[in-house]
């Protein structure tokens, strides 16, 4: 049985981690629990990401390659404390240490600088200083289903619709080049100090294919709901290409409409807010209701 990760959980791993790396485990703020528990250290500027278990210690060390990659390319992103990083926690969880970075989330007027962003990164040069991975786009899909708390029928249900998105994903034929993607291309994962956009979380980093990132804000605009149609516009035209226009976005869309709902439901348990709101998506994967009206966590 996969051991639960909640708040409770993660402010454990989180003191035994500030031991292990001698860091000051001042006033913590649980900032986010995901795919990792986040926590901001007041007074230390240090932001420590737990990651929910061992089988994601090499994307721990592919996060802070990848920050150092960047910054050598002096690409805006988050960058690693000095410290010998990641960590390995009670045998099980993986942590990085990450310098804070002052200013406010990336929101609806930021999809311009999100694009603009991700036709920077699209174009760098492959690293040679460590091995990037090649794009895995469900790799994480059916373990989040096999360990959720979700009844048999939604198990049943998400596991055959995995099985067929990952026969047409295989059969897909893309326009833009292969590079470096995100994998998690949202505005939430922009920071702003002032006007200067920094970008965060590299957990899902890897080499392949930009429509992917793009199609990031396209789902959120065709099925959440999230962006106007003025809002899309800027952030297809700042990046030159509109993935929705592709006839590969039908399954860039429902995959990454699968990938939303079994993010959310991780924590399907932790409050009825969580819960309403994976019901709401899965009744958008199984009969394509509620349309426009997912909410953001």
């Amino acid at each position: 049985m996969t051991a639960r990760f909640d708040e409770q959980t993660a402010r454990t791993v989180l003191a035994r981690a500030c031991v292990a790396a001698q860091v000051e485990c001042t006033d913590p703020q649980l900032l986010r629990l995901g795919e990792n528990a986040i926590f901001r250290l007041h007074g230390t500027g240090t932001v420590v990401r737990i990651a929910r278990g061992v089988a994601h210690w090499d994307d721990a060390v592919k996060e802070v390659n990848v920050a150092r990659w960047l910054g050598r390319n002096d690409f805006p992103s988050a960058r690693t404390t000095d410290l010998p990083q990641p960590i390995l926690v009670d045998g099980g969880y993986p942590v990085t240490f990450w310098s804070f970075i002052e200013g406010r989330t990336g929101g609806p007027g930021d999809v311009g600088t999100l694009a603009a962003l991700l036709r920077r990164l699209h174009a760098l040069p492959r690293p040679e200083s460590f091995e990037l991975p090649e794009q895995e786009l469900l790799e994480r899909v059916e373990p989040r289903i096999e360990s959720a708390p979700i009844d048999s029928d939604d198990k049943d249900f998400l596991l055959g619709h995995l099985d067929r998105l990952s026969a047409e994903i295989a059969s897909l034929s893309y326009e833009l080049p292969a590079g470096p993607v995100h994998g998690d291309a949202h505005v939430q994962n922009l920071m702003f100090t002032g006007s200067t956009p920094t970008v965060i979380d590299f957990e899902a980093f890897s080499w392949g294919q930009p429509e992917w990132d793009l199609g990031m804000t396209a789902t959120e605009y065709v099925t959440a709901g999230w962006w106007t149609a003025e809002q899309y516009r800027t952030f297809a035209d700042d990046y030159g290409f509109d993935v929705t226009r592709w006839e590969g976005f039908p399954v860039v869309r429902a995959t990454h409409e699968l990938k939303m709902t079994t993010w959310v439901m991780q924590n399907v348990r932790t409050s009825e807010k969580v819960a309403q709101e994976y019901a709401t998506r899965m009744a958008t994967l199984r009969k394509r209701e509620n349309i426009g009206k997912w909410s953001a966590f």
